[in-house]
């Protein structure tokens, strides 16, 4: 078959036509992009660049421009280059002295680069030129994308100060998309990794749709430019109006004769840095800074912030004191009357007291309240300060993430200002105040520092004899300064900070103590605050204790107080509107001052159940009760775990099967159990995050109970981590804890043996309502908390190991057998 007719045949049978390469020299492009139909002027320094160029003769003045894609890289690959570039035609080449060519080329067509091989000193590339598609079918769509474009372009080149309004002119008279497209790419002024995706759009619509879409973006780039430069433009003029206006004020002043004198006001400063107290180095360091603004020019902004820094300096107490009150038996009576209760707290500061007594320079150590919220720890420092006679100086430091807050900015920085202590000793007035830092453990970290590792210097005896402020950069002595601080939780103190501080907690207030405190404190401060008498408001000590247990639920009184004030209220205005002349609160008409009761008693069920264990729990609102339930099902071994577990309880779960596993046959459960059943433990309050080790004990019981059928005894609270030796570990919070089991009805508390001297810290009234046992494993105690009688005789021959068990005083009438 001739050639011929081949042809004819594969084209009746749509074969494509096979790809044609032209062998062109190859040039790789650093940073540009060519377009077909267009003019490029570049310059040429590479050798390898310069051979491809003079080459081009023997190839018709025609050469293959493809940009390479790292600019950086000095002698590309082939590797190194897009897929898709440019023939191009030479139209003139001009020698550069020193070196290099500058060339001027017009694009031709664009290429696909199939390959390249280095001969004489250049590339010599196969291109498979790519025709350009014939224009698409002109549609409203079409027409409108061109004219946007069109006047995108029109704008770009208003607002780019390069380009010229006469590029814009010959875009108008083209009708073609896509050599619309190709003109914009050609003169918009991108970097060619944004340039190179429009060459290789080869249908013209295409391409002037990302053509459009890119002028957009630069458009809306150039406008956040532009109104940068504005704002920046306004500024500088706004400061040069200032400053003219300020010479203008200061020849008027001249001429009245009310000029400031600047020699008069050094001389001043002068004077009061003479007159002052100070080390050595601190007056060097002031009247160094005089002679600094005696050379400024008046109203420069380096001289305000001179007089600034000298103006602080000037006021700070160096070595004004306040007169402290020594006497004991006063600040005991001050403390007493503002608080009722914290032993502990009143005792401390009667110790330091009696300390600065004996020895008037001891510097003491740094005080930190601990406890929930609510409970006075702010007010207790407050009376301190009273009853000590010093002034207060608080600071807040929850939320601060940045160093500078507590030690100041440099004053390089434009605003910069003391840190917080500096303030607030210069607030105070005195440089022994009592400086009260709030919410120590809420301190945060970031980018810009540690406020807590700022901290260490201020709070360290022996280093706050020469803090240094660095807007002051210059040491002040903070040893007679009295710091006490309040935190929530000594867990995210930073440990460095906290073996500075001497802890002193403060628990929740029992029933009776804010029956007292409403009593002493709360009554009487909303009386006075909402104009009553005792006449016309009187409050039953059952009505108080009602409020306490149905209206609130937390370790302080501030709800205790807002409900006080609710009945002040109320009361208010009837007897302001004539319905009553005064109001007696009593538990039957509480309902109608603060409505529906919030919090219902807390209380087990009337008979032992089975598989229902009772554990103990703190919060920051106190201590509350746990109920856990455990069902075991028919199934493969499965553990499952609700109730908004955390990991710590979840593995607590965990070591209690383990635990049950490894003393089954003792418990006389099958010991194949864990093959054959599913347990389910469940804690309910679902929506309430439950996490931490106390309750591993509560758990083992209640899965004993659910496997054995032996009954948990009602009235028998545990709290206590468990180990998988059935070892019961020490837990917290146990003064909070009891007390939850006291109001929940409990009878009997099982403890960790090593919580017993924690006992004499429990209020005598729960000590003497609650039988306390203690134990070391929880093999002995389990007859304590479950009633084996209740099981078949079979069933119920589970003698656990005979241990030590120790009953603590305050047995109720009942007791549950106690194997010794």
């Amino acid at each position: 078959m001739s050639d011929k007719n081949y042809d004819e045949t594969a084209a009746e049978q749509n074969f494509p036509p096979e790809p044609k390469y032209e062998k062109l020299p190859l040039l790789a492009l650093r940073g540009l992009c060519a377009f077909p139909g267009m003019l490029l002027n570049f310059d040429v320094e590479r050798d390898i660049s310069t051979a491809a160029l003079d080459a081009a003769g023997e190839y018709g003045r025609r050469v293959f421009l493809i940009a390479q894609r790292d600019i950086m890289k000095e002698s590309p690959r082939p590797d190194d280059l897009y897929k898709i570039g440019t023939i191009c035609q030479i139209k003139q080449l001009l020698k550069i002295p020193g070196g290099g060519v500058k060339a001027l080329v017009e694009g031709v067509s664009r290429a696909r680069l199939h390959e390249a091989a280095l001969e004489h000193g250049y590339y010599i590339a196969e291109a498979e030129e790519i025709p350009e598609p014939e224009s698409p079918k002109k549609t409203a769509r079409l027409e409108g994308m061109m004219r946007r474009c069109a006047g995108m372009f029109d704008t770009y080149s208003m607002m780019s100060s390069g380009l010229s309004r006469e590029t814009v002119f010959p875009l108008f008279g083209m009708t073609e998309p896509g050599k619309i497209a190709d003109y914009i790419a050609q003169h918009m002024f991108l970097r060619h990794d944004v340039k190179q995706p429009i060459l290789e759009t080869i249908k013209p619509a295409k391409r002037l749709e990302l053509v459009c879409d890119i002028l957009a973006h630069e458009l809306e780039v150039q406008g956040i430019e532009h109104e940068i430069e504005e704002n920046l433009r306004m500024r500088l003029e706004g400061q040069q109006r200032d400053h003219i206006l300020r010479e203008q004020l200061h020849a008027i002043q001249s001429e009245l004769g009310e000029e400031r004198e600047p020699d008069n006001e050094v001389a001043e400063y002068r004077r009061r840095i003479a007159k002052l107290k100070v080390p050595e180095e601190v007056s060097a360091k002031l009247f160094k800074e005089t002679d600094k603004l005696e050379k400024q020019h008046y109203g420069s902004a380096e001289a305000s912030v001179i007089t600034s820094y000298l103006d602080l300096c000037l006021e700070l107490p160096w070595n004004k004191e306040t007169a402290e009150r020594r006497d004991i038996a006063a600040a005991r009576r001050a403390l007493d009357n503002d608080h009722f209760g914290l032993d502990k707290v009143k005792e401390r500061i009667i110790e330091f007291l009696a300390v600065k007594q004996l020895k008037p320079d001891h510097k003491g150590t740094i005080i930190c309240l601990l406890g929930p919220p609510g409970v006075g720890k702010t007010s207790v420092a407050i009376s301190v300060a009273r009853a000590l006679n010093r002034k207060l100086a608080r600071l807040s430091l929850g939320g601060i993430h940045d160093e500078a807050e507590i030690r100041g900015h440099r004053k390089t920085y434009v605003g910069a200002m003391p840190g917080r202590i500096i303030e607030a000793v210069n607030r105070a007035g005195t440089r022994n105040p009592l400086m009260l830092l709030d919410e120590i453990d809420k301190l945060g970290s970031d980018y810009r520092g540690d406020p807590a590792a700022a901290l260490l210097e201020a709070l360290d005896p022996e280093q706050n004899s020469s803090f240094r402020d660095h807007y002051l950069e210059l040491p002040f002595d903070l040893s007679d300064t009295m710091f006490i601080t309040t935190a929530n939780s000594a867990s995210t103190i930073p440990r460095p900070l906290l073996d500075r501080m001497e802890i002193i907690e403060m628990s929740s207030y029992t029933d009776v103590e804010k029956l007292e405190i409403a009593k002493r404190h709360l009554i009487s401060k909303q009386r006075k605050k909402h104009g009553l008498t005792t006449r016309q408001l009187k409050f039953s000590d059952s009505a108080l204790l009602e409020i306490i247990a149905g209206w609130t639920r937390e370790s302080g009184v501030r709800q205790l107080e807002r409900d006080i004030a609710t009945v002040c209220r109320k009361t208010a205005a009837k007897v302001a509107g004539g319905e009553a002349k005064s109001v007696s609160v009593t538990p039957e008409n509480l309902p109608e001052l603060l409505g529906a009761r919030i919090y219902t008693p807390e209380a087990f069920a009337q008979a032992d159940e089975v598989g229902v264990a009772h554990g103990l729990a703190w919060t920051s609102a106190g201590g509350t009760t746990l109920d856990v339930e455990v069902n075991v099902l028919p199934g493969k071994g499965v553990l499952k775990l609700t109730g908004n577990l955390g990991d710590t309880m979840k593995e607590s779960a965990e070591a209690a099967v383990s635990y049950i596993r490894s003393r089954a046959e003792r418990l006389h459960i099958p010991p194949d159990f864990y093959k054959e059943k599913d347990l389910h433990i469940h804690f309910p309050e679902g929506g309430v995050p439950k996490d931490g080790p106390s309750a591993g004990i509560t758990m083992a019981i209640a899965v004993i109970s659910a496997l054995t059928g032996a009954p948990v005894r009602r009235g028998v609270t545990m709290t206590g981590e468990i180990t998988l030796r059935g070892r019961i570990l020490r837990i917290g919070g146990l003064r909070e804890k009891t007390m939850a089991a006291l109001r929940a009805g409990a009878t009997t508390v099982i403890i960790p043996a090593d919580n017993e001297p924690d006992l004499e810290e429990i209020d005598q009234t729960v000590r003497r309502a609650l039988n306390f046992v203690t134990a070391r494993s929880i093999d002995t105690v389990l007859d304590v908390a479950l009633d084996f009688s209740a099981v078949a005789p079979a069933e119920a021959s589970a003698e656990p190991p005979k241990a030590d068990v120790t009953p603590v005083r305050g047995a109720p009438k009942n007791p549950p057998r106690v194997r010794q």
